[in-house]
């Protein structure tokens, strides 16, 4: 950690906006930095999701550990490829709910 303030990587899947604010609210208020998936106003194109999931694994890299925002369990294709990314770098990752493991 950096000057003792921990940065978390949240991971996820979009349809979980409401999850992904909460956690990210709780975790500032502890004095943990956030960084988390971009928050677009419409669906991206496939050459915006290439640079955004590009520039996610980059966040990764920044962090201390990952904690997928997963209500129920889910995990979708992408995510499991951002927690397999996390963890071949040798980043700890978290789970909010259930984790499948691959």
């Amino acid at each position: 950690m950096r000057d003792g303030s921990e940065i978390v990587c949240l991971c996820g899947s979009a349809r979980f906006v409401d999850e992904f604010r909460a956690v990210a609210q709780a975790l500032a208020l502890t004095g943990v930095i956030v960084v988390a998936p971009a928050d677009l106003e419409h669906p991206p194109t496939a050459a915006e999701k290439a640079v955004l999931d590009a520039l996610h694994l980059r966040k990764i890299d920044l962090a201390d550990r990952v904690l997928v925002v997963n209500p129920g369990g889910y995990l979708g294709e992408s995510t499991r490829r951002e927690i397999a990314y996390a963890r071949s770098r040798g980043k700890p990752v978290q789970f909010t709910g259930s984790a499948l493991e691959s």
